[in-house]
């Protein structure tokens, strides 16, 4: 006998606002790369080909709206900012890796 998956609306929902954090198309790319550490601005600029300024600058506002990366502004001229997972965004950790897996072997 086959088993289904029953979607009730309260979970579409919740899949929703899910989506709403790590469902940008640059979102899951950024969370990755901070899992090595703290990264500047022009440094997390440089690891993600194909992204640009303005774009790159809208995913981290809406990562740090989420409490996903916390964002250290210091001041020098020009400011230096530096951006870290805050410990809501390393429990992404995990979820990430297994995708990343599953796409390594169906994509």
């Amino acid at each position: 006998m086959e088993s289904k998956n029953i979607v009730t609306s309260d979970n579409a929902c919740v899949l929703q606002e899910i989506l709403k954090v790590i469902g940008g198309k640059w979102s899951m790319s950024i969370v990755y790369i901070l899992f090595s550490g703290t990264h500047r601005f022009s440094q997390l600029e440089k690891s993600i080909p194909h992204i640009n300024t303005r774009m790159l600058i809208k995913e981290l506002k809406t990562l740090a709206s989420f409490d996903i990366v916390s964002r250290k502004v210091y001041a020098t001229v020009p400011p230096t900012v530096e951006y870290t997972l805050t410990e809501k965004g390393k429990m992404l950790k995990p979820i990430i890796d297994d995708i990343y897996e599953w796409g390594k072997v169906n994509m």
